[in-house]
Order: structure tokens, then C-alpha cells, then sequence
């Protein structure tokens, strides 16, 4: 395979990688916000859902995702 051929493993790999990424500043952003460090006039119910998205994208998306994208026995 040479250089410029497309991989779909590598890309799942990355679109995999990012969807954790994602999903870890969606927690963070959402702590900052219910603790009000970071856009304090916004209610704290607004970080509490970034909390659980996050959450749900950093541990639940990545396996579905691999277990949907998995090779064929």
C-alpha cells in the first residue's frame, strides 16, 4: 500500500479517537460551567448536560461505533 492510498482503518481510528477527545472537553467544559468558573450567568443545568454528553461520548460512542465497524468473522 503506498502513501496515498486511503486507509478506513485509520480513519475509523482517528473518527474513534476524536469522538473520546470530544467527549473528555465536553465533561471538562461542563464541570467549569456547574461550578460556575466559566460562563457564570448560564444555568447550572446547562453544565450538568454537557456532563452526562460528555460522559456518554467519551465511554458509550467509541464501542458502538467499534463494535459497528468491526471486520467479519
Amino acid at each position: 500500500m503506498s502513501a496515498r492510498e486511503h486507509d478506513p482503518a485509520a480513519a475509523r481510528f482517528a473518527m474513534i479517537n476524536g469522538t473520546r477527545i470530544l467527549g473528555v472537553a465536553c465533561v471538562v467544559v461542563g464541570m467549569l460551567m456547574a461550578s460556575n468558573r466559566l460562563f457564570a450567568s448560564t444555568p447550572d443545568w446547562i453544565g450538568y448536560v454537557l456532563i452526562v454528553n460528555g460522559l456518554i461520548d467519551a465511554f458509550l460512542l467509541p464501542a458502538i461505533m467499534v463494535r459497528k465497524w468491526r471486520t467479519p468473522k
